[in-house]
């Protein structure tokens, strides 16, 4: 079989290593039922790792005709007689847009589609993440027909992910109905003292047990029956020692992730220099906590957050959950951010550097929002992993990196944080 470069550009590299079959084609038929036929095409598609029914789609797009990818036999047809060559450079037109990288045009690029619907070429060479334009009749297909996950990646284990909280999510119901009927059962002895020992309150108890996917959530659970005075409606516990702890830590930190958190930490006493030494930069940021607050009371879209935002930085990132947060009352963190977290994510974006900002702003923001707000961190965080904001090795790098470079007056933030980290390190440990 005949291979090729991938990339016009380049043709000519003898040492370039990505390559693809040369494309073949067969007119078959006659009359108004003319087609041609691209022989190759599944060879090709695995080549620029697309799948070949978005290669079809294109050529019909492009050439105003029905095309039709057949995922059993691997037929690929586009109605109408086209030549070779014609195919080949709408194929080139093809690998430019939606395979080689903006950046490098390297064609390792995973495609990727975000949480606002826009179509994003990940390169794995650079790093380099480019928008596609979605102005082009193939992405409205592409967005209907994802592409699949790839076997052990991040998105398969998302999906895990998200089975297993909506599996706990019906324990949980299934354990507050438990709740109500141990309450109901409490309340009736309080009106017959004489029918307590023969009155089946219990019985209740015992017909209506909880899911056996429950079982091992049973305890935890249980807490919630002691009518305790803490403001916190979830405790994170955890029997490890800080001993073990530290050991840990310096294990499973990425060094270059670390470096890059702790030199973010270093920036809020700076900060409050500058602000005592400049007074202009502060009546800055408090005009733009205005206007993020203005915008968010008309309904703006995330969008328009995100543009008047600008880019993620820990600073803009503060000022954003400072507008959007700012009014909740004791105990309302959480469900407040819960309002807003499509705008936290438009503004975080999808790459690491933007989820560590947003990390790094709600350090900043619960630091001056003071004592109730840090006794919420832990409920503001689980909302940001279930909803898919920041994903789970960015808070495991963040809370390392933090914890050890964080002073004394920080530590009652990093303690209430870290049982949330445990149980994500757990989590993960069970999966696999």
């Amino acid at each position: 079989m005949a291979l090729q470069n991938i990339g016009a550009s380049n043709r000519d590299d003898a040492f370039y290593r990505y390559k693809m079959p040369r494309m073949v084609t067969k007119i078959e038929g006659r009359g108004n039922g003319i087609k041609t036929n691209v022989v190759n095409m599944v060879d090709i598609a695995k080549a620029l790792a697309r799948p070949a029914s978005y290669t079809t789609k294109y050529f019909g797009c492009e050439l105003g005709a029905q095309s039709k990818f057949d995922e059993k036999t691997g037929v690929s047809l586009v109605n109408g007689a086209h030549d070779t060559a014609k195919l080949a450079q709408l194929l080139e037109n093809f690998i430019k847009k939606y395979v080689q990288c903006y950046g490098c045009g390297n064609p390792e690029t995973e495609v990727l589609i975000t949480k606002i619907q826009t179509i994003q070429l990940k390169c794995a060479a650079c790093g380099f993440v480019s928008d596609v334009d979605m102005r082009d009749k193939l992405t409205t297909f592409i967005l209907k027909n994802p592409p699949e996950p790839k076997k052990g990646s991040k998105d398969a284990k998302k999906a895990m992910r998200r089975a297993e909280k909506e599996r706990l999510k019906e324990g949980e119901a299934a354990d507050e109905e438990q709740k109500k009927l141990k309450q109901q059962g409490k309340k009736k002895p309080a009106a017959a003292p004489k029918a307590v020992a023969a009155a089946p309150p219990k019985k209740k108890e015992e017909r209506v047990s909880p899911p056996a996917s429950q079982a091992s959530d049973d305890e935890p659970l249980r807490h919630d029956e002691e009518d305790d005075e803490d403001d916190d409606d979830v405790q994170w516990q955890t029997d490890t020692s800080r001993e073990a702890a530290q050991r840990r830590i310096q294990e499973q930190l990425n060094a270059v992730t670390a470096e890059m958190v702790m030199l973010a930490t270093d920036e809020p006493e700076k900060k409050k220099k500058s602000k005592v030494a400049n007074g202009h930069h502060a009546t800055e940021e408090e005009q733009l906590v205005k206007k993020l607050k203005a915008k968010l009371q008309e309904g703006g879209t995330p969008e328009e957050t995100r543009a008047l935002a600008g880019n993620p930085t820990a600073e803009t990132m503060a000022v954003l959950l400072s507008a959007a947060l700012g009014g909740a009352g004791k105990g309302m963190l959480s469900k407040e951010a819960g309002k807003w977290v499509q705008h936290l994510a438009a503004a975080a974006g999808q790459d690491e550097a933007g989820q560590i900002c947003l990390l790094q702003g709600l350090e900043r923001f619960v630091a001056g929002a003071g004592p109730e707000a840090v006794k919420e961190v832990a409920l503001v965080l689980k909302l940001l992993y279930d909803e898919d904001v920041v994903e789970e090795e960015v808070v495991v790098a963040w809370f390392d990196a933090g914890a050890l470079k964080a002073p004394a007056a920080a530590s009652q933030f990093w303690k209430n944080v870290k049982p949330f980290v445990e149980w994500l390190r757990n989590a993960e440990s069970e999966s696999e």
